[in-house]
């Protein structure tokens, strides 16, 4: 895993930007509808987005189906293990719930998918990692969040960086979008054509950058700056 790419090879036109982690109205937290949502994807710039609801691929489906040009749909879901949240990505059918986090990845090679943890030390959600117990998981995932737009203390993101670095696993910012304004706010930079499995995975084995609005931040605020993976500021865009 390497990070710290310049602002300019960040931003490229050849650089894929991918949010690995939103939300639309087929999940029961999110009013998002997906449509709506590609278009604020567009906006922002986004090349790819990975549409994650709770326990259902419905919603990411639907807008699969009718995604814009310049804009690929990662059909995925968040699911609840066991132990906690997991995200899985290119899914064709929904994944079973109340698996074990283990059984639930094993299930989900099984169907060709990716996995990562999302928000891993977030307290306010069902996080894998708050169980120390858990981090043997790291070894069998493809990519940690190591600053999720939606964490409210940003030591709990450093300390997934932190654990990412330690086990060097690719580390990923996405913006856990809920709403419109949310989406891309956080994303993450990354070389290659992440439309398949197979490319999602040689990308997140290169360079990797994130950008995103501030912690802390209002979701409407578009101040955003290059993020290296290792939590540390590098440079205001």
């Amino acid at each position: 895993m390497t990070s710290g790419l310049s602002p300019t090879s960040a931003l490229s036109p050849t650089s894929a930007r991918v949010d690995l982690h939103c939300h639309t109205s087929a999940s029961f937290d999110s009013v998002a509808d997906p449509v709506a949502l590609m278009a604020r994807a567009v906006a922002s710039g986004l090349t790819h987005l990975a549409i994650t609801d709770h326990d259902t691929i419905d919603g990411a489906l639907r807008a699969a189906a009718c995604a814009p040009a310049g804009l690929r749909i990662l059909v995925g879901s968040e699911v609840l293990t066991q132990e906690g949240d997991l995200v899985f990505v290119f899914l064709d059918e929904p994944m079973p719930t109340g698996l074990s986090a283990r059984d639930a990845i094993a299930v989900g090679r099984e169907r060709g998918a990716l996995v990562g943890i999302p928000h891993p030390f977030d307290t306010t959600r069902q996080s894998i990692l708050l169980d120390p117990d858990q981090e043997s998981l790291v070894a069998e995932v493809d990519w940690i969040e190591v600053w999720n737009g939606r964490v409210p203390r940003g030591s709990a993101n450093g300390k997934a960086a932190a654990l990412a670095r330690r086990h060097h696993v690719p580390a990923v910012g996405a913006s856990d979008s809920h709403t419109l304004l949310e989406v891309g706010s956080v994303h993450t930079t990354m070389s290659g054509v992440p439309s398949t499995a197979a490319g999602l995975l040689a990308a997140l084995r290169g360079g990797l950058s994130i950008v995103g609005a501030g912690v802390g931040s209002s979701p409407g605020r578009r101040s955003r700056w290059l993020r290296r993976a290792d939590g540390d500021r590098a440079r205001t865009l």
